[in-house]
C-alpha cells in the first residue's frame, strides 16, 4: 500500500528543513566570516569639515582610542566643502563594508534633508552605528560690538538691518541653524557668510571680518576666555558649567530656544549588520572609559548611551525636527 500524501509530506519535511538550514547558514556564512575577522585593515573616519571644529575633534578622540583596541590604524580624513555634502557623499559611495565611516552631525544627517531641494544622497543611504557627543553652541560677537547680551545685540541688528555680518561654519550646520532659529524668533536680519568650518569662521570673527558667529562650545571656549570673542549666550536649555554666568537664549527673552549639537559615526546604508553591531559595541566601550569621559566633558560636552537602533531613532526625529524648522525659519541654502 502507498503512503498517503500526508504521510510523504511529514516524511520529506525534515530533510526540506535541513536543505533550508543547510542553505541560510551557507548564505550567511561569509558575513558571519566577515564579521568574525573585522577589522583587517585600517580604518578611515571621513570628516565632512575643516581641521580643528568639533567634528574634528571628535573624530580624532575616537580614532586615537580604536587604534589602540582594534589594533588596526584608524585614519581621520577631513572632505570639508559645500556644507559638509562632499564628505556626507564620499562616504555613501564608499564601499559598505564598516571601513568608511562618517563623522554625521546635525547638518548633513538631519537639517540637510528640510533645506536643500535636492541632496545626492537619502537618510537611507546612511547607516548611523554611534552617538559620540552632544553640546551647546553658543552665541559669540566680535568685542567690537556694542552689544554685552542678546537683547542689545537684537537691537543693534534692528537698527541696522543687514549690517552685520555673520559666519557659520557651513549652511545648515547646527551654528548656521541656530543662527536662524534666533534671526527667526527675534525677527532680525544678518547678513550670512558660510566658511568651510568653524575654525576659518572663528579666525574672521576674531578679526572683525565678520561680527557675529554661533559657534560650537569646544572650539569658541579658548578665544572666550582670552578676550578675542565676545560670548553672550548658550544655546542649550540649560547654562554649562564651564561659564555658569553665561545665559542661555531661551532665558534671555526666547523660551523653548534650544540647539543642541549632536556627532555620531555614519556607516554607507548596506553595511552588514554585524559590523555595524562590532563598531557601535567597541566605540561604545571606549566612550565609557573614564579618561575619554572627561575629555568629552572638558569639550563642554556629553555621551549619550544608546544602542545603534536607538540612535537611528534619534536622528529619526532630528530630521523631523529641522524640517518644521527650516519651514518656519525659511532657512535656506545660500
Amino acid at each position: 500500500m502507498k503512503p498517503s500524501l500526508p504521510t510523504k509530506l511529514l516524511r520529506t519535511r525534515p530533510r526540506v528543513l535541513s536543505a533550508l538550514v543547510a542553505a541560510c547558514l551557507t548564505a550567511a556564512a561569509p558575513t558571519l566570516a566577515f564579521a568574525q575577522t573585522f577589522p583587517s585593515k585600517a580604518i578611515t573616519f571621513v570628516v565632512p569639515a575643516a581641521p580643528g571644529g568639533i567634528l574634528d575633534q571628535a573624530a580624532r578622540l575616537v580614532a586615537s582610542e580604536l587604534t589602540k583596541v582594534v589594533n588596526q590604524p584608524v585614519v581621520v580624513e577631513n572632505k570639508a566643502g559645500a556644507s559638509q555634502i562632499i564628505g556626507a557623499q564620499a562616504v555613501v559611495r564608499a564601499e559598505p563594508d564598516g571601513y568608511t565611516l562618517l563623522m554625521g552631525s546635525i547638518g548633513p544627517n538631519a537639517a540637510h534633508y528640510g533645506i536643500y531641494p535636492k541632496l545626492p544622497y537619502t537618510p537611507n543611504d546612511f547607516a548611523p552605528v554611534v552617538h559620540v557627543i552632544s553640546m551647546p553652541n553658543v552665541l559669540l560677537v566680535n568685542p567690537s560690538v556694542p552689544a554685552q547680551n542678546v537683547g542689545e545685540l537684537v537691537a543693534l541688528a534692528k537698527a541696522k538691518p543687514g549690517a552685520l555680518v555673520l559666519g557659520s561654519s557651513g549652511t545648515a550646520t547646527s551654528g548656521h541653524l541656530g543662527a536662524e532659529l534666533l534671526k527667526s524668533r527675534a525677527g532680525i536680519d544678518l547678513t550670512h557668510v558660510p566658511y568651510k568650518g568653524s575654525t576659518p569662521a572663528l579666525t574672521d570673527l576674531i578679526g572683525g571680518q565678520v561680527q557675529v558667529m554661533v559657534d560650537n562650545l569646544v572650539t569658541a571656549a579658548p578665544q572666550i576666555k582670552a578676550g578675542r570673542v565676545r560670548a553672550l549666550a548658550v544655546t542649550s536649555p540649560q547654562r554649562v558649567p564651564e561659564f555658569p554666568d553665561l545665559p542661555t537664549i531661551a532665558e534671555s527673552g526666547y523660551p523653548g530656544f534650544d540647539v543642541t549639537v549632536w556627532v555620531g559615526f555614519m556607516a554607507p546604508g548596506k553595511t552588514p549588520p554585524a559590523v555595524i553591531e562590532t563598531l557601535h559595541r567597541e566605540i561604545s566601550k571606549l566612550l565609557a572609559q573614564p579618561h575619554v569621559k572627561q575629555r568629552i566633558a572638558e569639550m563642554g560636552g556629553m555621551t549619550m548611551p544608546m544602542s545603534s537602533a536607538q540612535f537611528s531613532s534619534f536622528v529619526r526625529s532630528e530630521i523631523d525636527k529641522w524640517a518644521t524648522v527650516a519651514k518656519q525659519a525659511n532657512i535656506k541654502p545660500d
